[in-house]
């Protein structure tokens, strides 16, 4: 159980949902163990937070535990977003602790935002890697363009934010060049995140951390590390500006080979999530 994850599920106002995939990690794999290490290393967190008043107890978090993977990703991924639209039918925030970049699919496909805003490393924009159009190298892609895949999602996203990308190949960054795309680079994020919101504009947005996007220095624990990339400080603030706005969540690529800093980064990440939606849309 995620700490602090103490409501009853007929009385949550957000859902944790643990997707252990790890299919198609394309370096250094270990993505399953992410589920895991994100709960215990936020065992360590204090319940309440300063900035907003809250004790994270007391906004009706429920763990659902772990959907454990199989073999077949296109029906775990159909199974995983019909577990997280249960959590959106209960007028609950769905949250997902990955796992591969790839589940992030499933959130989306559950929320049916307008806009999707990725901290990221990687553009993700690719059709296919290694022949493979489910990979975790082509997220991105596959919410802008659900169309052009064989297992599509019923999605119509207006605009992709991808903060923090530093990396992608050629026809990534053609696409990334369309209308439908804004890429702010990690030495632009500071500046950016101010005019964030305006330039969301109130449209409902679901928000993707992939724990890559910050810095190695910070996340060593993750799949496919890219130097130059953003502080914690900026990830979080960023968090804090789209949470509001964000009708899901979820935090992937935290793998097992550091000694806790990606998955204690994800925890007070998703933390930051919950006290910063919950304290804009009290009722």
């Amino acid at each position: 159980m995620f700490p602090g994850a103490t409501a009853e599920r007929t009385e949550a106002n957000f859902v944790i949902v643990g997707a252990p995939l790890d299919a198609s990690t394309t370096f250094e794999p270990g993505t399953r163990f992410g589920p895991r290490r994100i709960r215990h290393f936020s065992e360590t967190f204090d319940d309440y937070d300063q900035r907003t008043g809250q004790q994270f107890t007391d906004l009706g978090v429920y763990d659902d535990g772990d959907l454990h993977a199989w073999d077949d990703v296109a029906e775990y991924l159909a199974f995983l977003e019909g577990t997280l639209t249960d959590a959106v039918w209960d007028d609950a925030v769905p949250i997902i602790l990955g796992g591969e970049h790839t589940v992030t699919a499933a959130g989306v496909g559950a929320v049916d935002p307008d806009v999707f805003v990725c901290l990221d490393a990687h553009l993700d924009l690719r059709r296919e890697y290694g022949g493979n159009p489910l990979n975790h190298a082509c997220v991105t892609r596959q919410i802008l363009d659900p169309d052009a895949f064989e297992e599509s999602l019923e999605v119509d996203v207006e605009e992709a934010i991808i903060i923090g990308a530093r990396t992608g190949n050629e026809a990534e960054w053609d696409r990334a060049s369309e209308s439908d795309v804004t890429v702010v680079a990690p030495e632009d994020a500071a500046e950016f995140v101010p005019t964030l919101a305006d330039h969301i504009d109130g449209r409902e947005c679901y928000l993707s951390v992939d724990i890559d996007g910050a810095d190695p220095a910070y996340a060593p624990g993750t799949g496919t590390m890219e130097p130059f990339g953003l502080e914690p400080r900026e990830m979080r603030d960023v968090v804090r500006a789209v949470a509001p706005l964000a009708a899901g969540f979820d935090v992937v690529e935290v793998n097992d080979r550091d000694d806790g800093q990606a998955a204690s980064l994800a925890g007070k990440l998703l933390r930051e999530f919950v006290f910063f939606h919950a304290s804009e849309n009290e009722s």
